[in-house]
């Protein structure tokens, strides 16, 4: 069961993130390799492959509770790329972000739009 967990992670990984989300994984084999079998399985095996939600959904609930969370600037970064690598506009990512200045505050807000300026520049 396990490994139909892992393949159908992996695929719904390199459907959501392309080549970011297989480097996040690459990046992990040498230190915590079974960190990464757990971000294949759990997340993108079981939970991106849920009904109920699109994948531009799922990445604009991600984006903003990355943001929301603060210190988590690197996987933001990862899942900006994933949003608009599902199609998601960059201005709906910065609209977004904005949307979440009432509850995540200025400097958590400031420092996502910072961090998806770096996305938007590289893409």
């Amino acid at each position: 069961m396990d490994n139909l967990r892992f393949e159908k992670g992996k695929k719904m990984l390199y459907k959501v993130d392309g080549k970011g989300g297989e480097e996040v994984i690459n990046s992990l084999k040498d230190i915590a390799p079974d960190l990464g079998k757990y971000i294949i399985e759990f997340a993108f095996g079981d939970i991106y492959t849920r009904g109920g939600l699109t994948l531009k959904e799922r990445e604009m609930i991600t984006i903003v509770s990355l943001l929301s969370m603060g210190g988590a600037e690197p996987q933001l970064k990862v899942h900006i790329h994933a949003a608009l690598n599902v199609g998601i506009s960059k201005e709906s990512i910065i609209e977004a972000f904005i949307q979440c200045i009432p509850y995540a505050g200025f400097p958590r807000v400031l420092n996502g739009v910072n961090t998806a300026r770096e996305v938007f520049e590289k893409k």
